[in-house]
């Protein structure tokens, strides 16, 4: 469920750990599995963008209607400006880094047919584009979401733009204005966003920046890649295994390796680093660099030392 609420100027840090609490509310309902929350980006004017993931529709529909989340709502409104805007999606995450768009459309009555005709349309167009990664389109969810909402991914924020600022698209959007009322964009993108869902302590607080990330990645993803490469790459080259293939085979365990062991783990050694939103100083920020980059040192020296008497 996607979530952009625009927060009263000044109140920024009362709507975060009203978030927080929002995030220990949810956290008890069945299949409650994660939170992320992405701060206003340059021209945001004050709107957050916030993301809840539930396992399935009707348990996100059990937190939505609770009294506790309603009570939790009636808390928030003073720190918003205006009603929030809630799109349910029901869909798997993401598994490549990308740059999000979500638009939520308004259809005019009977215009459905002619809407989805029209979205295809915008997706043959996009799919052109350098840097598309896809195009996901949602019904409306009944009793929870009355608008259609569009998700498309392009690898990078240029990318992105160059679409969204393109004479193509303009013209696709004149042409379908008979299909909807009205529509609402928001973007939501990370570099390694699907390897830092920091969820526990650190839930509620937006992902890290990307320098920290690809810091963080490098630090899990080198020590899986050595290991592979003493054991698993010797052995398929010993069997004769071609070496595109066993390439394939060594990155394949890698990514799975470091997303659902390595990443957890470095995630919770480093994520008073990590995490964005706290009361950090540049101090904090340095030392946290420094340790990541004495472990390079540490695990250069041991593989160096390794191989070298193998």
């Amino acid at each position: 469920m996607f979530l952009s609420q625009k927060v009263r100027k000044g109140r920024e840090a009362d709507y975060r750990r009203w978030q927080d609490e929002m995030t220990e509310l949810a956290r008890g309902f069945h299949g409650f599995e994660g939170k992320e929350v992405y701060p206003p980006g340059q021209g945001a004017d004050g709107e957050w963008v916030v993301v809840f993931r539930f396992a399935r529709i009707d348990q996100l529909t059990a937190w939505l209607n609770s009294p506790q989340h309603e009570r939790m709502l009636a808390r928030g409104r003073s720190l918003l400006e205006g009603p929030e805007v809630k799109e349910v999606l029901a869909g798997e995450p993401p598994v490549q880094p990308a740059v999000t768009v979500v638009i939520s459309h308004h259809l005019a009555p009977g215009q459905e047919p002619a809407f989805v005709r029209w979205q295809q349309k915008v997706r043959k167009v996009q799919e052109r584009y350098p840097g598309f990664l896809g195009f996901e389109l949602f019904r409306p969810v009944p009793g929870v979401q009355e608008d259609w909402v569009s998700v498309f991914r392009f690898d990078t924020r240029e990318h992105l733009d160059t679409w969204l600022t393109s004479e193509a698209r303009k013209k696709l959007l004149d042409e379908g204005r008979a299909a909807f009322a009205s529509y609402d964009v928001r973007q939501v993108g990370s570099a390694f966003g699907g390897w830092f869902r920091l969820g526990g302590d650190a839930a509620g607080h937006a992902l890290p920046p990307n320098w920290k990330q690809a810091m963080a990645v490098l630090l899990g993803l080198y020590p899986i890649m050595m290991v592979l490469s003493l054991t698993t790459d010797r052995a398929l080259g010993a069997a004769g295994v071609p070496g595109y293939l066993h390439l394939f085979i060594g990155g394949a365990l890698s990514v799975c390796v470091l997303t659902w062991l390595v990443m957890p783990l470095v995630n919770r050694a480093l994520r008073r680093w990590l995490t964005p939103g706290r009361e950090t100083s540049a101090r904090t920020h340095l030392l946290g660099a420094l340790a990541v980059a004495l472990g390079y040192a540490v695990m250069l020296a041991f593989f160096g030392w390794a191989t070298g008497r193998l």
